[in-house]
């Protein structure tokens, strides 16, 4: 997939030919092909004309306006990307479809967190997660025969306190302490940095779901809500250990961000600034470009397990009896 990222403030995106060229101060920032572009990114106080606007929509392209933060406050979509007769099948969806897919999504979740977590320890004999494990194997054993939603995700809260009580030990920079998940506001640097990358990839996965024609505000895990896009919400929970978890130890550990200049303290909590923006996202598409063994004759991007994901959804809603297998590592 290729994103175009507008996230230093104070630009704007114009249209010349076939070009999106984004400008500051009169001066030619960046280039890029319309054909090549799939989704456009805009955080903070950036602009975009009326005739680049025209032109993504004319080629199916989404705009999402983001704050600096990353809270995503809408989308720009053309009108033909109409969801309505998968959306019919998505609420024809059973009860039971829905609670069964609801554990599935949150036992890969379970599992993914546990190899995650595995893979440090493997690599580090200094570490010991065994209660850690004993709680997320209970965890995934159970899910197996919740009854109702709350329950599983009752199930699921319980597995990340356990995940994100020990999540601090797979840091080595002492630069960074990590105790608990703290999200609205982020309580310190790697909590701004994992709500960062988690908005980031639930935006991906947004627009993946809208490209698909599924509606993304029926869900199966998280309630319905007009207001919210559940389906990407539920889609996320395997990603978030693999893709952002995994990255955001990477660039801590690596020193690849720094762990103050890059970040800011305001309203109550901490944010990544345009620096610390700028040097994760460069890491994450670095990561997201990767050419990986996804089961397909050639490697792909590893964009491509969103898609497939996705994909396995929108196979899912046609035809129910098939189950929805998630995303899971070894």
């Amino acid at each position: 997939m290729n994103t175009l990222y507008l996230s230093a403030q104070g630009c704007y995106l114009c249209l010349e030919k076939d070009l999106l060229i984004v400008k500051k101060n009169n001066q030619v920032l960046n280039k890029v092909q319309l054909p090549l572009i799939e989704q456009v990114l805009i955080f903070g106080k950036s602009q975009i004309t009326t005739q680049a606007i025209r032109a993504c929509l004319w080629r199916n392209i989404p705009i999402v306006y983001l704050s600096r933060m990353g809270y995503c406050y809408g989308r720009i979509i053309a009108i033909e990307r109409g969801y309505r007769q998968l959306s019919r099948y998505q609420q024809q969806l059973t009860f039971t479809d829905k609670l069964i897919t609801a554990r599935t999504i949150i036992k890969g979740k379970l599992i993914n967190q546990k190899v995650i977590l595995q893979r440090r320890q493997k690599s580090n004999d200094n570490l010991d997660f065994s209660q850690c494990f004993n709680i997320l194997n209970y965890l995934i054993d159970k899910i197996n025969s919740a009854e109702n939603i709350e329950k599983i995700m009752g199930y699921e809260g319980a597995g990340a306190s356990a995940y994100f009580s020990v999540f601090g030990q797979c840091i080595n920079n002492p630069n960074f302490i990590f105790y608990a998940r703290s999200r609205r506001p982020p309580g310190n640097a790697v909590n701004a940095l994992l709500s960062f990358g988690y908005q980031i990839l639930w935006n991906h996965l947004l627009s993946l779901i809208e490209l698909q024609n599924l509606d993304p505000y029926y869900g199966c895990l998280h309630q319905n809500n007009p207001s919210h896009a559940t389906l990407a919400s539920d889609l996320i929970e395997e990603f978030r250990s693999p893709l952002i978890d995994s990255l955001v130890l990477y660039i801590i550990n690596r020193n690849l961000i720094h762990g103050v200049d890059d970040f800011t303290y305001k309203n109550g909590g901490c944010y990544l600034n345009n620096n610390g923006r700028k040097k994760f996202l460069s890491s994450f598409l670095q990561r997201m470009e990767e050419l990986i063994d996804t089961g397909k004759e050639q490697k792909q991007p590893r964009w491509d397990l969103l898609v497939r994901q996705v994909k396995r959804y929108k196979d899912f809603v046609y035809n129910p009896i098939l189950g929805y297998q998630p995303y899971q590592i070894r």
